[in-house]
């Protein structure tokens, strides 16, 4: 019997693990979709935002079976728990990536506005975040948890620096604030995909430590 709890609980992670990948991948294609106007690409990310929405229902309704068919102790229960949270993390990011899909098929109708320098930072940054808190789970790893936590400083001051530049292009050329909105969308989107991976590393750390650091100063300082 103990067996079956410990493959439930390893399909129940690797389900998570699958959504992760497939989060990340729509993030990529999303990316991939804006530098390069390319407006089918950014019709599939749409179309895919389906599959992280389900991965989400299947994960939800593993946890509450698993928790109906035994009292889990205390590392099984934060288990789930954190997984259940991790999961509507990703679902999130899978949101973020349509988002950015749907204003690059906008953004392909026009000429581009500046070189797409600050947003494909922001999206390296974003996805490594996003890998290194997976591997935390898989792993258990809470120092590489603080250390996603710490680089979402990074994200958030590109995004500040992006939002500047874009608002002198629309006091300086009115005729860009279209497509400067656009952008600065796009760069909330980013910053929020790190947020999002800031939380799983956050519940990565609870997992391993039993330790809440959601509401550390010290790890959210962000640097000007």
């Amino acid at each position: 019997m103990k067996r079956f709890f410990d493959n439930e609980l390893e399909t129940f992670r690797s389900h998570l693990l699958l959504m992760g990948e497939t989060s990340i991948r729509q993030v990529q294609d999303a990316l991939k979709a804006l530098v390069t106007a390319d407006i089918a690409l950014a019709d599939r990310v749409i179309a895919a935002d389906d599959e992280v929405d389900q991965l989400e229902i299947k994960i939800d309704d593993e946890a509450i079976a698993y928790m109906n068919l035994r009292a889990p102790v205390a590392t099984e229960l934060r288990l789930v728990i954190v997984g259940m949270k991790a999961s509507h993390d990703l679902e999130r990011v899978g949101d973020e990536a349509t988002n950015i899909a749907r204003r690059a098929v906008k953004l392909a109708a026009e000429p581009q506005l500046k070189p797409y320098i600050d947003i494909p930072r922001m999206a390296a940054i974003a996805i490594e975040m996003l890998r290194a808190a997976l591997d935390c789970f898989l792993h258990l790893d809470p120092e590489k948890a603080i250390t996603v936590v710490k680089r979402d400083a990074e994200v958030d001051a590109l995004n500040r620096q992006l939002y500047r530049e874009l608002t002198s292009f629309m006091i300086e050329k009115p005729e860009t604030i279209s497509r400067a909105l656009e952008l600065m969308f796009i760069s909330k989107s980013l910053e929020r995909i790190a947020d999002h991976a800031s939380n799983i590393a956050e519940e990565m750390v609870f997992l391993a430590q039993a330790k809440d650091i959601r509401h550390s100063d010290e790890l959210k300082k962000n640097p000007d």
